[in-house]
């Protein structure tokens, strides 16, 4: 995979995620263990964005 794709992959994959966690977010009754991994794993993402950007 090109470095262009990657990024719109890690992109993609972080909007997903983001999609996800404000579903959650708005349950009644969230399952903050699911919220909590949720945005670990946008943190992730974000982070390796981050390096890909300052690299």
């Amino acid at each position: 995979m090109g470095q262009d794709a990657r990024h719109d992959a890690l992109r993609t994959e972080h909007a997903e995620i983001e999609h996800l966690l404000i579903e959650e977010e708005r349950r009644p009754l969230p399952d903050f263990n699911l919220v909590h991994e949720l945005k670990r794993k946008k943190l992730k993402i974000k982070d390796e964005l981050r390096r890909r950007v300052d690299s």
